[in-house]
C-alpha cells in the first residue's frame, strides 16, 4: 500500500465495480525534516562553480544584466550526478540542449510579442514538456523545475529578436562551462558514481538483516518495507553498473569487484521466513494458483509451473530456508556488509568478495554469450571486451524506445502534462487578474507543485508556500546587505544556491526558504525593482500559484494510475511463472541455468519495484476507483518470495564466505 492508504480492513475490499473516493490530505508530515542526501553537496558545489565564474565574468564587465542566460546554462550543473561519468557525459549535453532549446523559443516569443495572455499560454505549454519529458527520462532532482523557473523567466524579458542569438550563445557556453564541472570530478574518483550506489545496496542489505533478525522470524511491515527498500536500491544499482563501460582490463576489473559486492547485497534478498507450505526452492504453494491473485484466468504457464512444484515437492521444506539463521551469523554479515559500505563510500581499496558455484557460472554464462554474438544489442554502454560482467535481462527497451514508451498513448504521464498545461496556465492568468506584475512566478509556483498525485502535489503545495514565505523574511531581513553592492549580490545568490541544495533534500519547504531570495537577486540583476512591489508580488503569486495548480491537479484527474497497477501485476504474474518454471525443474549445473536464473531474478526484481512505484503513485491520486489492495498485499508477498528462491539459488553459499 502506499504510505497515506489506509490499511485493507479499514477500507474494505476492493472491487473492480467500487465507487471512485478522495484520498486524505497528510498535513504533519509535509513539514517534517529527513535526513539530508548523502550526495548534497555534489550539486551543490557543481551549481556554485558553475555559476561563480560567468557571474564574477560578467561583474567584471559590467554586464551583470545577461546574469540570466549565462545562470539558464550553469544551472545544467544541478543534473545527472547520480550517473556514473560515461554516462553523465552524454546525458548532460541532451539536458543543456533542452535548456538552451527552451530559452530560445521564450526568448523568440518575448520578442515578437508582447501579449502577456499569450506568453502565459505559450509558458504554459513548455512547462507541460518540460515535467513530461522529465518524468518519461527519469533524469531525477532537480526535475523539471530549474527548466521550466528559467524558461518562464524568460518568456518575460524584454527581448529584441536581433539579442536572441547572442543571449542563446551565452547559455550554450555556460552548459558546456557546466559540463566541464560536472565531469572534472571524474579525475579525482572516476568510480565515484557507482560506488555511491553500490554502498547504498549494501547499507540497505545490511538493514534489510538486522530489521529481520529484530522481527525473530516474524514478516512484519517493518519487514516487507526493509525488503522492498533493499530490492530497490539493488536494483538501482545494478542499473547504474549496466551503464560503467569497461574498454581496459584494469576498468574491467574494478566493476567486477563492485558486482561482487553488490551480489553479495543482492544475497539478503534470499533470507526471511518461507511461511506456508513450500516447495523444493521456498516459494509458497497455494491452492487457488494465480486467478484470485492477478483477477485473470491462470495461464497454461503458470499452471504448469504449479504443478511442477507440487509434483516435485522435496520432503524438506526447509531446504531454502534462511541461510544466516544464526543471530551471530547474521549480526555478522550485518557488520560486514556496513563496514563495506563504509570502505567503499570512503575511496579504499576495493574489498575482494568470493562468489558462489552458481554466481560465476552465470558470469561465465554472460561470456559465453557475447561470444556467441548473443545479446549484443542489450549491452548498455559496456564493451564486449569486458567479458564476465553481467548484463541487463534482455527484452525489455531501453534508451530513446523506453522514453517513447512512456510517452505513447495511453500513458499516466499524458494526464501529468494536461494538468501541469491546465493548472499553470490559469495560475498565470489569475495572476494577471488580480494585477501582478510578474505573472511567470505563478506560472513556475504551479509547475513545481505537480507531483506523482494529488497527495504529493498538496505537499509541495504547502512546502511551498511555507517556504516562499519565510524565504520573503529573509530577503526582506538582508535588503541592507544586497544593497551594498552587485559583488555583495553574486556573494548571496551563491550563498543561497549551495543553502538550497544543502536544505531541499530534508524537506522542500526548507530549500525554498534559500530559493525564493536567489530568485528574487536574479529579478535585482535585470532591473531593479522597488523591494515592496517585489516582495508582494511574489507572495501573490506564491498563493494563486499554489491555490489555482492545486484546483487543477484535484479536478484534473489521472485515471490512469489505477490502470499502471493492473499493467505491473500482469508483468509481476508473467516474470514470477517464468521464475517458477525454472525452480521447478531445479537447478542443472553449468552456465546456461545459472545465467538463465540471473535474468529471470533481474526481470521480477524490477517488476516488483514497478509495481511498487505505480502502488505508491496510485495510493495518493483522487477521483479513482479503489485499489486492488489484497490482490497487490498478495502478489508483493508472493512476487518476493520467489525472487528470495531465485536469490539463494545463486548466491546461498555466499553467506558462508
Amino acid at each position: 500500500m502506499g504510505k497515506h492508504a489506509k490499511p485493507a480492513e479499514q477500507r474494505g475490499r476492493a472491487t473492480p465495480g467500487s465507487a471512485v473516493r478522495a484520498r486524505p490530505l497528510p498535513i504533519k508530515s509535509t513539514a517534517r525534516l529527513r535526513r539530508p542526501a548523502d550526495i548534497w553537496h555534489k550539486p551543490a558545489l557543481s551549481a556554485v562553480a558553475a555559476l561563480a565564474i560567468p557571474d564574477l565574468t560578467l561583474f567584471a564587465l559590467g554586464r551583470l544584466d545577461l546574469i540570466l542566460y549565462t545562470s539558464a546554462g550553469a544551472m545544467c550543473a544541478l543534473y545527472a550526478h547520480g550517473l556514473p561519468y560515461a554516462a553523465r557525459a552524454r546525458t548532460l549535453p541532451w539536458v543543456v540542449l533542452g535548456m538552451v532549446a527552451s530559452l530560445g523559443i521564450a526568448l523568440t516569443a518575448a520578442s515578437l510579442t508582447t501579449s502577456t495572455a499569450l506568453l502565459v499560454v505559450l509558458a504554459s505549454l513548455i512547462a507541460a514538456v518540460h515535467k513530461m519529458l522529465c518524468d518519461a527520462t527519469r533524469i531525477g532532482p532537480p526535475g523539471n523545475l530549474i527548466l521550466t523557473f528559467i524558461t518562464a523567466s524568460a518568456f518575460f524579458v524584454p527581448q529584441r529578436l536581433g539579442e536572441v542569438p547572442q543571449h542563446v550563445a551565452l547559455a550554450l557556453g555556460t552548459g558546456v562551462l557546466a559540463w566541464l564541472v560536472c565531469m572534472a570530478p571524474s579525475l579525482v574518483r572516476p568510480q565515484g558514481p557507482e560506488r555511491i550506489a553500490t554502498a547504498r545496496a549494501l547499507e540497505a542489505a545490511a538493514g534489510l538483516l538486522r530489521t529481520e533478525s529484530g522481527a525473530g522470524g516474524v514478516e512484519s511491515a517493518g519487514v516487507a518495507h526493509a525488503r522492498h527498500a533493499t530490492a530497490a536500491a539493488v536494483n538501482a544499482a545494478w542499473h547504474t553498473l549496466f551503464l560503467v563501460p569497461a574498454r581496459t582490463p584494469a576498468k574491467a576489473a574494478a566493476r567486477a569487484r563492485l558486482e561482487r559486492l553488490l551480489i553479495r547485497a543482492e544475497s539478503a534478498l534470499g533470507s526471511g521466513e518461507n511461511g506456508g507450505s513450500t516447495g523444493p526452492h521456498g516459494n509458497q504453494v497455494t491452492a487457488d494458483g494465480y486467478d484470485d491473485r492477478y483477477g485473470r484466468s491462470s495461464a497454461n504457464a503458470n499452471a504448469n509451473a504449479n504443478a511442477n512444484v507440487n509434483a516435485n515437492a522435496n520432503p524438506n521444506p526447509t531446504a531454502y530456508a534462511n541461510p544466516n539463521p544464526n543471530p551471530t551469523a547474521t549480526a555478522t554479515e550485518v557488520d560486514r556488509l556496513a563496514a563495506w559500505a563504509r570502505d567503499v563510500r570512503s575511496g579504499r581499496p576495493l574489498p575482494e568478495v568470493g562468489l558462489s558455484a552458481a554466481q560465476a557460472e552465470e558470469l561465465r554464462g554472460v561470456e559465453a554469450t557475447e561470444l556467441l554474438g548473443i545479446g549484443a544489442d542489450e549491452r548498455v554502454g559496456v564493451d564486449a571486451e569486458a567479458p564476465g560482467l553481467r548484463r541487463p535481462a534482455p527484452g525489455r527497451p531501453r534508451g530513446i524506445r523506453a522514453v517513447l514508451a512512456r510517452l505513447a498513448p495511453g500513458s499516466a504521464l499524458l494526464p501529468i502534462g494536461a494538468r501541469v498545461a491546465v493548472g499553470c496556465l490559469l495560475a498565470g492568468w489569475a495572476s494577471m487578474a488580480v494585477g501582478v506584475g510578474h505573472p511567470y512566478w505563478a506560472v513556475v509556483t504551479a509547475a513545481s507543485i505537480y507531483q506523482a498525485n494529488t497527495t504529493l502535489s498538496w505537499q509541495r503545495a504547502l512546502q511551498r508556500t511555507i517556504g516562499n514565505l519565510l524565504g520573503l523574511l529573509l530577503f526582506t531581513a538582508l535588503l541592507p546587505l544586497i544593497h551594498t553592492g552587485q559583488l555583495a549580490m553574486i556573494a548571496l545568490a551563491l550563498a543561497f544556491q549551495l543553502g538550497a541544495e544543502a536544505c531541499i533534500t530534508r524537506n522542500y519547504w526548507l530549500g525554498s526558504v534559500w530559493v525564493t531570495p536567489m530568485a528574487l537577486l536574479l529579478t535585482e540583476f535585470g532591473g531593479h525593482l522597488p523591494a515592496e512591489t517585489l516582495i508582494a508580488d511574489r507572495w501573490i503569486d506564491t498563493v494563486v500559484g499554489a491555490a489555482v495548480g492545486l484546483a487543477c491537479c484535484v479536478l484534473v484527474t489521472n485515471r490512469r494510475a489505477t490502470d499502471r497497477i493492473d499493467t505491473a501485476l500482469a508483468r509481476v504474474a508473467e516474470a514470477e511463472a517464468a521464475a517458477l518454471r525454472l525452480l521447478a525443474a531445479g537447478p542443472v549445473p553449468g552456465a546456461d541455468d545459472a545465467l538463465e536464473t540471473g535474468w529471470a531474478r533481474d526481470r521480477l526484481a524490477g517488476c516488483l519495484v514497478e509495481l511498487r512505484e505505480a502502488v505508491e503513485v496510485a495510493a495518493g491520486e483522487w477521483w479513482q476507483r479503489a485499489l486492488p489492495e489484497e490482490r497487490i498485499a498478495h502478489a508483493e508477498q508472493q512476487g518476493h518470495r520467489v525472487l528470495a528462491g531465485l536469490v539463494r539459488r545463486l548466491s546461498a553459499p555466499a553467506l558462508a564466505a
